[in-house]
């Protein structure tokens, strides 16, 4: 039996029309080129203030102080910044799409505080104080936090609703667990002060090896979760009626964010905003189809991310400001004035 949807949603789940399809395509190559521009920016602009020609000569000729600077430094971190920026981008996306809430980030489902209240753990008690060993147990913690909203949501009847109450609860409990410790450990609070605030300046070839194989994980699954959340996005009812498994749905969504937030925090610390403003962002001018909302927020959320970084870097040179704090006070006022000149998007 055919379930008859309202015309509304049939015209938002019909193909767009090849003009408009066009004007995307478009619009999202334009976005790539943009990123490109970010990223060599990101390469050529440091705390370290170097010619273009230094640049050019630490890339191509130079094995010494030019190269450390240039490749080992820049190269890695605009390497990490453009993963863990599009997995933010996406995660937020997912969430957003999963939770049926345009203002929904990576910290709605307590993701964020998973990982952190991991690193204070294995700062505080087990003693570890290198970013390899942060790495490990920020991923593990996201993951644990993640599966254990699944399992509180409802599991198999789990809804947005649920799993957005699940998250915000144990989020409130693990950030205050978070807050005990770091009061009653000095230690622990020098060294989380500066992975909390979210930073790129620790990217190293290492880094970027230890979670390239979850961030690929978590971009391929999002990038193939876009029709049957679609779907998800007609009601339950519909999308059962077009055959979507809402359950399965679901519990891939939540892997994916976790994996794709897990690897990223656990890389960078967390970062406010990118997977929060930029889906948002794309969505009032793709409309809700996550065929076009998914790939914009994997190239857009990079260029947010690297650019904050960039900026850090030349305001308060020869030192820098770690790229979170700069992602909060662009982000803030911006996401406000959306919020306050337009409707806010519809999923």
């Amino acid at each position: 039996m055919l379930v008859d949807s309202p015309p509304e949603q049939r015209a938002e789940s019909a193909p767009a029309p090849p003009t408009r399809r066009a004007i995307r395509s478009f619009g999202l190559l334009a976005s790539a080129g943009i990123l490109l521009l970010v990223a060599l920016a990101s390469i050529a602009i440091g705390a370290k203030d170097l010619s273009l020609a230094q640049v050019w000569h630490g890339l191509f000729q130079d094995s010494g102080t030019y190269s450390d600077v240039v490749v080992d430094d820049r190269i890695s971190r605009t390497a990490l910044g453009l993963l863990a920026g599009a997995a933010l981008g996406l995660a937020g996306a997912v969430l957003q799409a999963l939770t049926r809430n345009p203002l929904a980030d990576p910290g709605l489902l307590g993701i964020n505080a998973g990982a952190s209240a991991a690193v204070v753990t294995a700062i505080s008690f087990l003693g570890v104080t290198s970013m390899s060993g942060y790495i490990w147990f920020a991923f593990f913690g996201a993951a644990a936090v993640g599966a254990l909203v699944w399992f509180l949501g409802g599991s198999r009847g789990a809804t947005p609703v649920r799993l957005a109450l699940a998250g915000t609860a144990i989020s409130a409990a693990l950030y205050g667990y978070l807050q005990a410790v770091m009061i009653s450990d000095d230690a622990a609070l020098g060294r989380m002060r500066f992975w909390t605030v979210g930073s790129l300046s620790a990217a190293t070839g290492s880094t970027i090896k230890q979670v390239l194989p979850f961030l690929v994980l978590g971009m391929l699954l999002a990038l193939a979760l876009a029709r049957p959340l679609n779907a998800m996005a007609m009601g339950d009812d519909t999308a059962k009626a077009l055959g979507a498994h809402l359950n399965r749905t679901r519990a891939l969504s939540m892997l994916a964010a976790t994996v794709l937030c897990g690897a990223a925090t656990a890389a960078c610390g967390p970062i406010v905003f990118v997977g929060l403003m930029v889906p948002h962002v794309v969505r009032s001018f793709t409309g809700p189809d996550l065929r076009w909302i998914l790939p914009y927020s994997a190239v857009l959320s990079p260029v947010l991310l690297l650019g904050a970084d960039v900026i850090g870097r030349i305001v308060a040179r020869p030192a820098e400001v770690q790229v979170g704090i700069i992602t909060a006070i662009i982000g803030g006022p911006v996401f406000i004035l959306l919020v306050r000149r337009r409707r806010t998007a519809q999923l």
